[in-house]
């Protein structure tokens, strides 16, 4: 059986797809890979390359969007950028731009910081912290 090489896309709905579109592309730096107008049968979408080969699907609805955290009171999913450096950059960016974002926070494996998008969903976004050699075996 083949292995999973990670998630291919995130799906998310909003009344407005062009605010979210720009948040996402003019903020945070994503890309637009594609778009399809409404149709009979299907709402406006936008998918959005966050780098990788991961998407961020994000389809037109006429409903408001959950907004609350996960049970762990986190945003339960995430963007992830590249250092430490770049998520206290991304981290002011928002700060300027006049979006919510809480505090950057240091976990065990990476930092995080959870901002709110246009719809007031709350994103984490994370950089993994260099990982240490494990110790070798002395024999």
């Amino acid at each position: 059986m083949p292995g999973l090489f990670g998630i291919n896309h995130l799906t998310l709905s909003t009344p407005d797809l062009d605010r979210l579109v720009a948040y996402y592309t003019q903020l945070l730096g994503a890309t637009l890979a594609f778009e399809h107008a409404a149709t009979s049968s299907d709402p406006r979408i936008a998918v959005l390359d966050v780098g990788g080969d991961d998407h961020l699907m994000i389809v037109e609805t006429a409903t408001v969007p959950a907004t609350g955290l996960d049970p762990l009171q986190k945003a339960g999913w995430g963007l992830r950028v590249g250092s430490h450096e770049r998520l206290c950059e991304v981290h002011a960016h928002i700060l300027a731009a006049g979006w919510p974002v809480g505090p950057i926070e240091t976990l065990p494996t990476q930092w995080t910081m959870t901002a709110r998008d246009p719809d007031g969903r709350p994103v984490d976004i994370r950089a993994h912290r260099p990982r240490t050699p494990s110790p070798q075996p002395t024999g």
